[in-house]
């Protein structure tokens, strides 16, 4: 049996933009994607705090330094520039690997940056 846990987060990031024109997927600086263990094409969920949205889809990498959290495509009409996000990415494991497995969870500051 396969458990399908919590691998890393991005807890409270601020969405930068909202591009509707574009193939899909969700944006994110390339710092705050190693800082949470995230891989390019990776699926992850978006909860936004400020309207109770729960997406899924996949990362593509931001430029580095940037601080970029852009949802593109169809999501983006999920949230608003300013809107407070967490992104969670999920993997599966066993029993036994689920028990000794920490996540990574970054907090970024109002600017998305890592301090």
């Amino acid at each position: 049996m396969l458990l399908y846990m919590h691998k890393g987060k991005i807890h409270r990031a601020t969405i930068t933009e909202a591009n509707l024109n574009y193939v899909g997927s969700i944006t994110i600086d390339e710092d705050l994607m190693d800082a949470a263990n995230f891989i390019e094409g990776e699926k992850v969920q978006i909860v936004n705090n400020n309207n109770g949205e729960r997406i899924e889809t996949y990362v593509i990498k931001g430029e580095r330094g940037s601080g970029v959290i852009c949802l593109n495509g169809a999501a983006a009409r999920r949230a608003e520039v300013g809107d407070i996000v967490i992104i969670i990415c999920y993997a599966m494991m066993t029993p036994e690997e689920a028990k000794v497995f920490k996540p990574t969870v970054v907090f970024p500051n109002e600017h998305n940056k890592l301090d």
